[in-house]
């Protein structure tokens, strides 16, 4: 008997029913039947279904001899079902990687609940991913299992069959089944999860629900939208069945009354000329199934009293009202916001004509994040070696609470950063600043970027339109025109950014501050900040950061972590931080040693936490250096990321260290301790020598001393490579053995790996 019993309708869903039937099939958890029923599709549906069982013994493919509609499909399915447990999936969407492993660990965890929910994301075509809105219900502290009358809020989650997995056991001695037409979902999980005697949750996406640009059901103008009044009929007759479940009708009518007017709200559902059919069979349906008790949200009254009302006309005036309200709304707040720029210009203006303030100073970093890069460690180095100086950080409200108490908060756009932009003798930024800044006499701009470039940079960029992005090249020079000095951590930064900025800067070839911390860190300082990212002691941190593709749209791991994890052992734990251009993490769901630290405001506290770094082609890898710590390169997109985007040298030619074109290669590397090794200390000395001149811990203070106090000789000079001594790892990483379980290159690998 399998753990799982996966049921999959299909029709006419060829063109994605591969992928579907793929993802159940490569799932980390083998133990599963996958029961595909061929809905009588018109279109290739059960030839595919058929080319699978043919290679894989656990398909069980089911030919209807007519199409009965999705319902009836599923209920076929489930006729068929000897697994454990029951999980749904439509012939369109996919689990995601390990979703069946992390539902039977969680089943297993929760003492075999009736039904488990999980949380799903949407995926569009365009390669967008939206976690559920309500994600936040599915949250996993609590006592488990539970009834649903003590998290009643799970009930906001989607009403459908796919995001639950149900004891098979449960659902056949209820005699729950699935009925003809659209809607078929909503008399199923509300009878399901109102009966459950125990049900449990998974914080984890583990369905992702495509959404067809065109062909969804749901999206389709049809008169089968009215099933919707039949469904919730089934509804309330398992109520009438079921006294005890009579206290949820009040909280069911109310979900029927909004799920109605939903249908009737949204364009192209209701074919022309039954609207007016479809407001009285509400009205009808709200008047048969009234149950007071229910408070309705202020936002839904008025939908709520279309129903009652029945009248289409009463609606059209409110609706006409309310959207005059929100349009004027709109205008107004538009008005006040031109109104409001322009004020702003006109102080601006204003400050630009008044004295020049020599004591100030003012920071930013990225576009208005947090206190950090060079910008913090400068910042910092000003309140040291420049007391007089007064700083202030301009960052978005968010991000105020990493800005030190001393230092001023300015938030971008306000009175105050115009203020401090039009007056302060420092400017300081690893970007640009808002391009309407008058540069003005007296005014000193630093520009120290953030980080030295292997992929191609400003002017070099003109020919690569996939990474430019319609990039205003004279406006970028604009804003190069104004830099007074430009920071450089190498020879190879200063040629690349005199090139590319050809502007009349000077190079500052000190190093960069935000490195300094290498060196000035201490141990106790590494194990703080182990213990307070939940690094198990004794483990070895693997610092994951990759970078961002710009042939890609969204983001796209193209490592799978978790098996990452499970080839490597207990030993290793991984610390997973996505590319600052996204917005999502990495990881789906946290985990002991999958720690996902994108988040985390300090790059350069992630760099002294681990002991390793893995990445592709992001800068990160010329300051993880200054460590002299292992590094990895992870280059299996090489040949892309060098066409759209370009680098200005091969990584893999000349790399800190150990490289890996594929995952399996990057386990072999960590497995046989090349990671670690004599070969890969050479490559990152050499590197080192070439890239990390003045990484010496006094980067910063150079600046300083060059820039603000105006010591053109005798500041600190550059420590040579031998007499530095950054602060060590917390584990010693030549004390790690080889992984002796993961098996070698060419060797068998276990059945599940094969799958």
């Amino acid at each position: 008997m399998p753990r799982f019993s996966v049921i999959v309708p299909a029709y006419k869903v060829q063109a994605y029913l591969h992928e579907c039937l793929e993802s159940v099939l490569e799932q980390s958890c083998p133990d599963l039947e996958l029961i595909a029923v061929d809905d009588c599709s018109p279109d290739a549906c059960g030839a595919i279904i058929d080319e699978f069982a043919g290679r894989d013994a656990r398909v069980r493919p089911l030919h209807l001899p007519r199409n009965v509609g999705l319902g009836p499909a599923r209920n076929a399915g489930l006729a068929e079902a000897t697994g454990d447990y029951l999980v749904f999936l439509d012939g369109d969407d996919t689990l995601t990687p390990d979703a069946l492993l992390a539902i039977a660990d969680r089943l297993k965890a929760t003492g075999e609940p009736d039904v488990l929910v999980y949380d799903y994301a949407r995926t569009y075509w365009s390669g967008d991913a939206v976690r559920n809105q309500f994600a936040a219900l599915l949250t996993e502290q609590g006592p488990a299992p539970f009834r649903l009358d003590e998290r009643p809020g799970l009930l906001k989650v989607l009403m459908v069959v796919w995001n639950k997995a149900y004891r098979r056991e449960f659902v056949e001695r209820a005699g729950f089944s699935f009925p003809p037409g659209y809607y078929e979902d909503t008399p199923w999980t509300y009878p399901v999860l109102t009966s459950a005697g125990t049900i449990a949750t998974l914080d984890r996406v583990c369905v992702h629900y495509r959404q067809r640009r065109q062909g969804n059901i749901l999206g389709t103008s049809s008169r089968k939208h009215f099933d919707i009044f039949a469904q919730y009929d089934r509804v309330f007759a398992h109520l009438d069945a079921h006294p005890e479940l009579e206290h949820w009708r009040p909280v069911l009518f109310r979900r029927m009354v909004d799920h109605l007017s939903t249908v009737f709200t949204k364009r192209g559902r209701l074919p022309r000329g039954t609207r007016a059919e479809f407001l009285r069979a509400a009205r009808a349906h709200y008047r048969r199934h009234r149950a007071p008790g229910a408070p309705v949200p202020l936002r839904t009254r008025v939908r709520h009293g279309l129903v009652r009302l029945g009248n289409h006309r009463t609606y059209r005036l409110l609706s006409l009202a309310s959207r005059v309200h929100k349009k004027t709304l709109c205008r107004t707040k538009e008005l006040l916001r031109r109104v409001r720029g322009a004020a702003l210009q006109f102080h601006y203006r204003v400050q630009l004509r008044l004295p020049l303030r020599a004591d100030r100073a003012v920071f930013s970093s990225y576009w208005g994040r947090g206190h950090g890069c060079n910008p913090g460690a400068l910042e910092s180095a000003f309140r040291d070696l420049a007391p007089h100086i007064r700083t202030a950080w301009i960052a978005h409200p968010e991000h105020h609470h990493t800005v030190p108490p001393s230092t001023r908060r300015l938030r971008p756009g306000s009175a105050g950063y115009w203020t401090a932009l039009a007056r302060s003798k420092y400017l300081v930024n690893n970007v640009n600043f808002d391009r309407r800044l008058v540069k003005r006499r007296g005014q000193i701009l630093i520009q120290t970027q953030h980080g030295t470039p292997l992929k191609r940079m400003g002017l070099d960029l003109q020919d690569r339109p996939a990474a430019a992005r319609g990039t205003d090249f004279a406006e970028l020079l604009r804003s190069a025109d104004k830099w007074d000095y430009c920071l450089s951590g190498n020879r190879h930064s200063t040629l690349v950014w005199e090139r590319v900025f050809p502007a009349a800067f000077t190079t500052l070839e000190y190093g960069l501050p935000r490195n300094d911390v290498f060196q000035k860190a201490t141990s106790a300082d590494v194990v703080r900040l182990r213990e307070s990212l939940g690094i198990p002691e004794g483990t070895v941190a693997v610092l994951y950061a990759p970078t961002f593709r710009d042939y890609r749209r969204a983001q796209c791991l193209t490592l799978d972590l978790e098996r990452l994890l499970r080839r490597l052992g207990p030993r290793f734990v991984v610390l997973a931080r996505a590319h600052h251009a996204f917005a999502g993490p990495l990881t789906e769901g946290p985990g002991s040693r999958l720690i996902d630290v994108s988040d985390h405001p300090s790059v350069e506290s992630l760099c002294l936490a681990s002991d390793a770094l893995v990445t592709d082609y992001s800068s990160l890898m010329f300051d993880y250096a200054a460590l002299d710590r292992p590094i990895v390169i992870h280059a299996d997109d090489w040949e892309a990321y060098e066409a759209s985007r370009g680098t200005y040298f091969d990584v893999r030619a000349f790399p800190p260290g150990e490289v890996a074109a594929s995952e399996d290669e990057l386990i072999d590397v960590f497995a046989s301790g090349r990671w670690r090794d004599a070969r890969s200390a050479r490559l990152r000395a050499a590197f080192r020598e070439r890239f990390c001149p003045y990484e010496d811990g006094s980067a910063a203070e150079r600046v300083v001393r060059h820039v603000v106090l105006g010591e053109t000789g005798g500041l600190p000079r550059a420590v040579p490579l031998t007499e530095r001594r950054p602060v060590p790892s917390a584990t010693r990483t030549d004390a790690v053995p080889p992984h002796a379980t993961v098996p070698a290159p060419g060797s068998p690998v276990p059945v599940t790996e094969t799958l």
